[in-house]
């Protein structure tokens, strides 16, 4: 599920995301094991509906693209798979490998950066949208997962909660992404903690 936010915005949030941090360079890929994804199964449980799994896709999905953005790493080699119920509820998981250790640190500290000041910048950038991010702290899982959360409302009417982590095995990054409508009292964040740990141990 994507957050429903004007076009307009999500174009100044790419622009705010370019003037708050700094370009990290991609290395040159090396071979590295493939990164394997969560599956329906393991999302936070829904109370009416089913989860379904698409296909492991390349490239970087826009779902995503609210807070974090692939333009200031603009040439890795980004997978991700979908998720969804038949209601209105979806997720989604990226996976990315760097080239080094050192690289993936950086990059896992550099998205966990966007999603904390996600809130910030959605109000900066649209005065329609009031914005809240909240910290549910980290997870010792690998190299360590940490697990926020954004709930969005528009003057309009369209309230939005969604939950987000990133954690790191090695050298790769995963970024789980979960929302539906509703607010910070429909969030699953136990559930959500659960599904974070699963996706940063099954990458291998």
């Amino acid at each position: 599920m994507s957050l429903r936010i004007p076009a307009s915005a999500l174009t100044a949030l790419t622009a705010a995301a370019l003037a708050a941090g700094t370009v990290l360079t991609a290395p040159a890929a090396g071979a590295a094991p493939t990164p394997t994804f969560l599956s329906a199964s393991q999302m936070p449980p829904h109370p009416t509906s089913s989860w379904a799994a698409g296909p492991v896709t390349e490239g970087f999905p826009d779902e995503l693209g609210l807070c974090v953005s692939t333009e200031t790493v603009p040439a890795y080699a980004y997978r991700h798979r979908r998720f969804r119920t038949d209601l209105d509820t979806g997720a989604v998981q990226m996976t990315v490998v760097a080239g080094t250790t050192a690289r993936a640190k950086a990059l896992a500290k550099h998205y966990d950066d966007l999603i904390r000041t996600c809130a910030d910048r959605i109000e900066a950038s649209s005065p329609d949208v009031e914005a809240e991010g909240r910290d549910y702290g980290t997870l010792p899982v690998e190299e360590g997962a940490h697990v926020r959360g954004l709930h969005t409302e528009t003057t309009w009417g369209a309230t939005d909660i969604a939950l987000l982590s990133v954690g790191r095995d090695d050298r790769t990054v995963t970024v789980v992404q979960w929302g539906q409508m509703g607010d910070f009292h429909d969030a699953p964040v136990a559930a959500f903690k659960k599904t974070t740990r699963a996706a940063v141990d099954k990458l291998y």
